[in-house]
């Protein structure tokens, strides 16, 4: 009979917590021989702040799921990184971690290369409080000319409810607001309660009556991926197919594309990214 002497491709909780534990070298203050590698999992139950007995459960899989609280000790106790944070989760709740408030928004070089490689499809790089810290040639183009604005104001949700030239670009901008928000509620809830959203909300109830109205409406939505028509003072309408992306390595960020629909849309872009250059 054969032997499989493969990894089960499906981990356990159990097995994970094993195997990370297994893999810490205990402090130099410990003494004496050990029959096995890594920690004791009394070592790892005082590093988490919880009972041995309970952390023994967790190994055998027994007991209900544990609190976001207690995983995110184990993370610090088992030295995971945030690799090794989501897989905690996603074995120990079956969902990924929540993101942590006030992440890095840092974009990499390489990031920002995959921006510039889209040469007909305006995109941007937003954070939770929807700032938006990274842009393409055409985006600059097509959609706002984030570089001359200031910092504060490189902020979706500001430039559609306090800008009037982007407000103007939305040839429906009722439909756009109401999505807008209905994301933005998302955004903030798997950030936990992000300050800077927060204040971003309460910043647009005092000064604009519209987000103030579709705020009130509690409602949600997904920002996937849709169709959006701009109205360009130079090119007239364009239609363009948006589409969100997470960005692995980069918590709390995502990547919006918008590619052009037609022929005709795309070359409209093209003449507006010639153009601007030109200008520059």
């Amino acid at each position: 009979m054969t032997v499989n002497t493969l990894p089960d491709p499906v981990a356990s909780l159990g097995s994970f917590l094993r195997d990370r534990r297994s893999r810490l070298q205990p402090g130099q203050d410990v003494r004496g021989r050990r029959r096995t590698p890594g920690l004791r999992r009394e070592e790892v139950a005082m590093r988490a702040n919880v009972s041995v007995a309970w952390y023994t459960w967790l190994e055998q899989g027994r007991g209900g799921p544990p609190s976001d609280e207690v995983l995110e000790r184990l993370v610090r106790a088992l030295e995971l990184d945030a690799t090794g944070r989501e897989m905690l989760f996603l074995l120990a709740q079956q969902r990924p971690p929540p993101l942590n408030p006030g992440a890095s928004s840092a974009v990499t070089p390489a990031l920002q290369r995959v921006l510039d490689g889209m040469h007909t499809s305006p995109a941007i790089v937003k954070t939770a409080a929807w700032d938006v810290v990274a842009w393409n040639a055409a985006a600059a183009a097509v959609l706002t000319d984030y570089a001359a604005l200031p910092v504060r104001e490189r902020n979706v949700l500001r430039l559609l409810f306090g800008n009037k030239a982007a407000r103007g670009s939305q040839k429906n901008w009722e439909e756009s607001a109401r999505l807008a928000v209905g994301v933005f509620r998302i955004d903030v809830a798997r950030v936990g309660g992000d300050p800077e959203a927060a204040a971003l909300a309460a910043e647009l109830q005092e000064t604009s009556p519209e987000f103030r109205r579709l705020y009130a409406e509690n409602e949600v939505h997904s920002l996937w991926g849709g169709v959006k028509h701009f109205r360009h003072p130079v090119a007239g309408v364009l239609t363009l197919e948006y589409s969100s992306f997470a960005i692995n390595g980069a918590e709390g960020l995502n990547m919006v594309v918008f590619s052009p629909v037609s022929v005709a849309d795309k070359q409209a872009i093209e003449a507006l990214v010639s153009r601007k250059l030109q200008v520059a």
